[in-house]
């Protein structure tokens, strides 16, 4: 007798723990569910949210039965459950990105290139000209590259939504020309505004945009407002030449196929990260700091990226671009001189 009750209560037990797990899959599942449909709005607004709320009406009857009713009942509502969750998966999982959207001006065009050796001509570099009351010329250019005159790479972070967010640039230093800046972005269409939830739930495409400093950092610093720090990286000349060439090959993938923005895998961050490991031959550390990109220069310095002449406290101090740069927007004949302002009193790291 002794042994059928503790067979019965492990039974209980485990039949508890399963109908607790179920549950939770059911409330985790349903929330998800009902965001990726606000997000994407399949149908009109009306039938979205209709859609939504008969969701949350099963989701919660499901929820009832499950708890209150026998094991026949629970099992085949737990399989209806299951089939219908897993025909939305499919629907959402469906959803290709696209190239062909009536796209925001600033990342209309996708970046192309032609290349022989180490000489790379770029097409469809961005040098929009910005103005204080936020009017904007569309610009577009073409630029020829020696990728033996790299001299150097630069992290910039751009505080738009506190300390722990920034958007992530790379920049690279030319011995004969004027700097170029990569930066991974979300697509947005137009008249489309940025939703970090939305960033979740494939509501944009990604895009690669090459600029010049003055226009993709200056827009961020001087138009916008946002708080911009400018790191050089000690990286040796070969790695430098990998990057760029894997900027290079990310637009190769992005003009074969169109990929989908996450905010949280597939970002400015991650996407350079990924980048830097593909060029390197050791393992790097992965690190929370990946996606608190506001905390990035703590992880490079932690890395030895940064040089440790200064503290990372100190380090923030110098790379802090707006006090240099404000002068240009009283000025805008200065506009020439945002790449020299933006590196003054910084080091110039060796490899």
């Amino acid at each position: 007798m002794h042994n059928i009750g503790k067979r019965d209560f492990f039974i209980a037990l485990g039949k508890g723990l399963l109908h607790f797990i179920f549950s939770l899959f059911v409330i985790l599942s349903s929330i998800w569910l009902c965001l990726a449909l606000w997000v994407q709005e399949p149908v009109s607004w009306l039938v979205t949210r209709i859609l939504i709320g008969s969701w949350i009406a099963f989701a919660l009857s499901v929820l009832g039965i499950y708890v209150s009713q026998h094991f026949f009942s629970r099992r085949i509502n737990s399989i209806i459950y299951i089939l219908c969750f897993m025909s939305a998966l499919s629907w959402y999982i469906g959803l290709d990105a696209r190239q062909d959207r009536d796209w925001n001006p600033e990342v209309s065009r996708l970046l192309e290139y032609e290349r022989q050796g180490d000489q790379v001509t770029l097409h469809n570099v961005r040098n929009f000209a910005w103005e204080a009351d936020g009017k904007v010329h569309e610009r577009w250019k073409t630029r020829h590259f020696d990728l033996n005159q790299i001299t150097g790479i630069n992290i910039i972070t751009s505080y738009w939504m506190g300390p722990q967010i920034a958007h992530t640039l790379v920049s690279f230093d030319f011995a004969n020309q004027e700097p170029l800046t990569f930066s991974i972005e979300i697509r947005k269409e137009r008249n489309e505004e940025f939703s970090a939830i939305g960033g979740f739930f494939r509501q944009y495409e990604l895009s690669l945009v090459a600029s010049d400093e003055q226009d993709i950092i200056y827009t961020r610093s001087n138009i916008r407002h946002q708080q911009v720090y400018f790191f050089p990286i000690r990286m040796s000349a070969s790695e430098r030449k990998a990057l760029f060439l894997e900027y290079l090959k990310t637009a190769d993938e992005l003009r074969a196929e169109p990929q989908w923005y996450n905010t949280l895998t597939s970002n400015c961050t991650t996407i350079i990260f990924d980048m830097v490991q593909a060029i390197n031959p050791y393992q790097l550390p992965k690190d929370y700091r990946l996606l608190a990109s506001g905390y990035l220069p703590e992880y490079l310095y932690d890395l030895y990226a940064l040089d440790h002449q200064w503290s990372i406290q100190e380090w923030y101090q110098h790379a802090h671009i707006n006090p240099r740069t404000e002068q240009i927007s009283q000025n805008p004949e200065k506009i020439q001189q945002f790449s020299q302002l933006m590196r003054q009193g910084l080091p110039s790291p060796q490899p």
